[in-house]
């Protein structure tokens, strides 16, 4: 069936037409999105207090970055530290052997001077010598003294062989100390690495934000602070249990003399401390040397329950013992949080609690 087409106005075009009618839809199109960029604006300025897109996003993943960043940095002291031990380890290794080798060299010239004088003595048979001898007493003397040469030889030869296995061992035991050495530099080197990858790529996503956004996230962590240790250092109460000993009493107050301090990577005081190392330094103004990483801080002592903390106490937080506060009373620990923030009070049950330990 051959549809009625619509009549053509006079003065206008099929062309004209078609192009009026979509004329038309694009003006209702292009008011219907004006309506919802005001009805869009309106809420935001309805809520302005809301937060700024994405900012809770991101505040989670620089979160995220900085825990990998602190497992990557506590990683790094371990490595650290043992490098400072295989790197004493190979040297008295070095230093063992230098001195087998002047044994052995000691020994071997003893040896020669030996067999120098038994050539010198002649090869006849011991027999004939003595019955072509003008002096048989001298030679019975003579004869006695190359005898116990002989021995002599024979004891600095087994001397000598001891020296030798003694030598290779020294060796192959410098070796192998220099070969861990090169692999927990190796290491070290990864996990410096990592550290610095993480640290960038958090700054990159609080780049995203505007400066305002960043001081508000800030603020925020510091209020979320303030409220898991009980709603404000002002109004702080750590109770009156007493330190688990003297020395723990000064650590204490060596630790929260810190408070305000900065968070810097590998720092062990006295301006400035990762999480390690503000217990690592704490404790040694209370004349004890603690293991410089949380992991090693975990087993530094004996452990307890958390019923039974006392001030002083270490407090080893996360599954892989990544970080570390010190227990100062009323559910609080003091600690280095993470980089942007500064040593402060935290609850206890703010992170999970793995292993407490009483140095």
């Amino acid at each position: 069936m051959t549809m009625p087409q619509r009549p053509v106005l006079p003065g206008r075009t099929p062309q004209q037409g078609a192009a009026r009618r979509l004329s038309r839809v694009l003006a209702v199109t292009a008011a219907a999105t004006t309506a919802l960029a005001i009805t869009a604006g309106s809420a935001a300025q309805a809520a302005p207090g809301s937060p700024v897109p994405g900012r809770t996003d991101v505040k989670a993943q620089v979160d995220q970055l900085y825990t990998e960043a602190e497992q990557a940095s506590e990683r790094s002291n371990a490595a650290e530290e043992d490098a400072k031990r295989l790197q004493r380890e190979a040297a008295e290794l070095q230093a063992a052997v230098a001195r087998d080798q002047e044994a052995v060299a000691e020994t071997r010239t003893a040896l020669a001077e030996i067999a120098a004088a038994q050539y010198r003595s002649g090869g006849l048979d011991p027999t004939v010598q003595l019955m072509l001898s003008s002096d048989p007493t001298r030679y019975l003397a003579e004869a006695r003294s190359l005898g116990q040469a002989g021995e002599q030889r024979a004891d600095s030869l087994r001397l000598l062989q001891q020296q030798e296995r003694a030598l290779d061992q020294r060796r192959a035991e410098a070796t192998a100390k220099l070969a861990q050495l090169e692999a927990v530099r190796t290491t070290l080197g990864q996990s410096r690495q990592q550290l610095q990858d993480k640290l960038r790529s958090a700054q990159a996503l609080l780049g995203t934000l505007t400066a305002d956004d960043r001081a508000q996230l800030a603020a925020q962590d510091e209020r979320d602070a303030e409220q898991r240790a009980t709603r404000g250092t002002d109004r702080l109460d750590l109770g009156s249990a007493p330190p688990a000993s003297d020395r723990a009493g000064l650590a204490v107050a060596a630790a929260l003399s810190r408070l305000g301090s900065p968070y810097v990577y590998g720092a062990t005081g006295p301006d400035a401390f990762d999480c390690s190392g503000l217990m690592y330094w704490a404790w040694r103004q209370a004349g004890v040397n603690l293991p410089r990483t949380s992991q090693q801080q975990a087993f530094g002592g004996r452990r307890i329950s958390l019923a039974e903390a006392q001030p002083g106490d270490l407090v080893i937080f996360f599954k892989d013992m990544h970080h570390v506060g010190m227990y100062v009373g009323g559910g609080t620990v003091v600690h280095a949080p993470h980089p942007g923030a500064r040593v402060r009070y935290e609850s206890v049950s703010a992170m999970p609690v793995v292993a407490v330990v009483r140095v």
